[in-house]
C-alpha cells in the first residue's frame, strides 16, 4: 500500500469511494462525498491523501481548516475518511490518519478535531476536550488533539463546505 497526496486524475476515484464508503452507513447524511467535492472547490483540501494498493486508489482522507472561538490557528479538521468497502478493515483508513496527522505534525499545525467514534479515533490519539465544543453533535462523539503546545478552546465550526456552502 501506497499513501500519498492527491493529484487531479485522483478526483473522479475520491468521489466514488467517498461514495461507497458511506452509502447506507447508519451515521452518514449521504453528503459525505459532495463535502469533500466542496471543499476542493473552495480551496480548502488543506490536505488530501489517496491510498493505493497495487495502482488503485482505495482510500482517502480530507483535511480542512476550523475555526476556533478564541482565534487560535492552525487547527484542522479530519474527515471525511472514507475506503472501498471491499478494502476496509485491512489498516487503510488507520494509515491514511496516521499519514495525515505525521504531515499536519511536520506543517506546525497547531491541532485536529474530529467527530466520529471515540473508540476508533482515541487510538490515534484524539480525546474529548471539555474546552472545545461542536454545537452539531453531542459531545462524546466530538474529540480533539493537540499537536503543539499552544492552549486552544472554544467553539469549533467546521469549513462553510461541511453544511452545505463553499464560502468561507
Amino acid at each position: 500500500m501506497i499513501v500519498r497526496t492527491e493529484n487531479a486524475a485522483d478526483v473522479v476515484a475520491i468521489h466514488d469511494i467517498t461514495l461507497e464508503a458511506f452509502k447506507d452507513h447508519p451515521y452518514s447524511d449521504g453528503t459525505e462525498h459532495l463535502i469533500v467535492g466542496r471543499l476542493r472547490e473552495a480551496g480548502a483540501l488543506s490536505l488530501s491523501l489517496v491510498a493505493e494498493v497495487e495502482g488503485e486508489v482505495v482510500g482517502h482522507i480530507a483535511f480542512s481548516p476550523v475555526e476556533l472561538s478564541d482565534g487560535s490557528e492552525q487547527w484542522f479538521g479530519l474527515g471525511p475518511v472514507s475506503v472501498r468497502p471491499a478494502f476496509q478493515g485491512q489498516g487503510i483508513g488507520s494509515a491514511l490518519i496516521r499519514k495525515g496527522l505525521d504531515i499536519l505534525r511536520d506543517r506546525a499545525a497547531a491541532g485536529c478535531v474530529v467527530v466520529g467514534d471515540p473508540a476508533l479515533y482515541r487510538q490515534f490519539g484524539f480525546e474529548n476536550d471539555a474546552r472545545m465544543t461542536y454545537a452539531d453533535c453531542a459531545p462524546q462523539y466530538f474529540l480533539a488533539q493537540p499537536l503543539s503546545s499552544t492552549p486552544a478552546s472554544g467553539m469549533v465550526t467546521f469549513h462553510a463546505a461541511f453544511y452545505g456552502g463553499v464560502d468561507g
